[in-house]
């Protein structure tokens, strides 16, 4: 279809939310639809092979590659914050982890409509789950969920290891319990990425009320009074804008979303008067309320083959193994790296496990930005599930192909570090388990690290994100929110925010499979609107 400059539904973002947008409200073939996405179509064997994840992480191919400001919480660091910049969004270069949080994460939000009761129905439309029929599951929708492809005996290694550390094994983290250690469920069909695009977009692309622009960097919200109207955009570096009928969504994520709603004159007035933008809608918590998952990774070196790294023995494997993809579509191709893991108690008293770990095939360090990926050896990820700390995402200037200033404000709070240091110690139990002997050959960074002090001085030096932010156009029904239960933005009209950035709170978990759960519930919210 050749695009026109009017539209139904503009959405903006083509990641895990915009997908699902764009293609459930085409279903109506009486309504038209556009999606803006600034990167590409999302189709190269950097998505589709599960192992590109280490080259589309660390570098800008099909990435964002945001960075924080200093955070004096870290030493003065600028943390790095990879967002995926193509059709599917970062689930086109994230682990592929299917986990949901705990459902008391959605009934502790206080938002009507939005208890664990009331969103289970939207994980189990999204959800074709191959192994797990129950009722806490689906197993017909859109997104493929599978157990892993790799058949990786570390796997074993790791679970026994947590067993003797004194952990339950749970083979469904997204069933009636969470806590325990398991083997994540990932996103993919075939030892292939099933990115959301992938999975609801490109079936449906030729639909001819649907119009999908690649490489189209939206600037603002236009609006007529306060009533939103349109989007403009950059393509190609010439200025376009599109009208909107009905509405503008933003899906444009935890950081750009309310970048955008800055941009378009909704947020602080004494902000945006600042940067010489014209205020439409004074919204102050435009931006704040950002929290992410911070975490810290235990590493060590050991000689077996089964573990990702640069030897020639090890490079060897890795050629046999792309002829191995090839015929049976499993092996270390296959790998999402962070294969096993666990949710587990800081405290046994707690109601619900404020740590998550994620076991790692290969050694993970500084988001695979440095040579220290190619050792052999196996990482241990623990981070801080439900952080006190919160942040900010402000704007870096007027310019819209600016980057925003992104701010976590990581461990501000006292207790975030006092729940990592725990964590810290209970992965290292876990490496430290017999089950492990066989294949330690030393831990790299940290092995002289053994008081309270050593380990949050060790924190301060090498700790990050885990890829969770979220919380930035907070949900509610108080007068402060950002938006309201049915993610319409306060104070204007024809215009919702649909993604992470909406949760009042953020879930103890990862949180692709949330972001997908929110726009298929938003769909049914745009659709009775009309």
């Amino acid at each position: 279809m050749t695009p026109t400059d009017s539209f139904d539904y503009v959405v903006v973002g083509g990641g895990s939310a915009g997908c699902v947008l764009a293609a459930r409200l085409s279903e109506d073939p009486a309504v038209s639809v556009c999606l803006l996405e600034a990167g590409g179509a999302g189709t190269g064997w950097g998505v589709k092979i599960p192992l590109g994840i280490m080259f589309t992480v660390p570098a800008p191919f099909i990435n964002w590659c945001f960075k924080t400001v200093p955070q004096p919480g870290l030493n003065g660091r600028r943390g790095y914050q990879p967002r995926g910049r193509v059709l599917g969004g970062s689930s086109a270069i994230n682990a592929m982890i299917y986990t949901r949080g705990h459902a008391s994460d959605y009934d502790a939000w206080g938002v009507p409509g939005w208890s664990y009761k009331e969103v289970l129905p939207y994980f189990r439309r999204s959800e074709g789950n191959a192994r797990i029929h129950d009722a806490y599951h689906g197993d017909s929708g859109p997104l493929p969920v599978n157990d892993l492809y790799t058949d990786n005996p570390m796997d074993k290694v790791f679970l026994e290891a947590a067993r003797q550390a004194g952990h339950v094994e749970n083979p469904d983290f997204n069933g009636a319990t969470q806590e325990g250690v398991g083997l994540y469920q990932v996103t993919q069909q075939n030892g292939e990425r099933w990115s959301v695009a992938r999975t609801y977009l490109h079936p449906v692309m030729s639909r001819p009320n649907l119009t999908v622009l690649n490489h189209a960097h939206a600037r603002r919200v236009l609006f007529t009074g306060k009533r939103a109207t349109g989007v403009e955009y950059q393509r190609r570096g010439k200025r376009e804008s599109l009208q909107a009928r009905r509405e503008v969504i933003l899906s444009a994520g935890a950081f750009q979303s309310p970048q955008l709603l800055l941009l378009s004159g909704i947020g602080d007035s004494k902000q945006l008067q600042e940067f010489g933008l014209p205020v439409v809608q004074h919204l102050p918590e435009v931006g704040e309320n950002l929290q992410d998952h911070l975490d810290f990774t235990l590493i060590h070196r050991s000689s077996s083959l089964d573990l990702l790294g640069g030897s020639p023995r090890g490079v060897l494997k890795l050629i046999r193994q792309v002829f191995r993809f090839r015929r049976e579509r499993r092996g270390m191709l296959t790998t999402n790296v962070a294969e096993a893991g666990g949710f587990l108690k800081s405290d046994p008293k707690l109601p619900a496990p404020d740590i998550q770990l994620h076991f790692c095939t290969a050694v993970v360090h500084n988001h695979g930005r440095t040579l220290a990926h190619l050792l052999h050896g196996y990482s241990l990820h623990a981070c801080v599930l439900r952080p006190k700390s919160r942040g900010r995402v402000t704007l870096a200037s007027a310019d819209p192909l600016a980057a925003p200033l992104i701010d976590p404000k990581f461990l501000s709070a006292p207790q975030d570090m006092a729940v990592l240091v725990k964590g810290f110690k209970l992965a290292r139990a876990i490496l430290g388990a017999p089950a492990f002997a066989p294949y330690r050959k030393g831990e790299l960074f940290t092995a002289k690290v053994q008081t309270d002090a050593e380990i949050e001085a060790a924190i301060r030096v090498r700790a990050d994100t885990i890829y969770h932010p979220a919380g930035t156009c907070r949900m509610g029904t108080d007068t402060g929110a950002v938006v309201d239960p049915e993610l319409r933005v306060n104070g204007v009209q024809n215009l919702r925010v649909v993604d992470a950035s909406i949760m009042p709170v953020l879930i103890a978990g990862n949180t692709n499979a949330p972001t997908v759960m929110i726009a298929e519930k938003a769909a049914d919210f745009i659709r009775k609107a009309s």
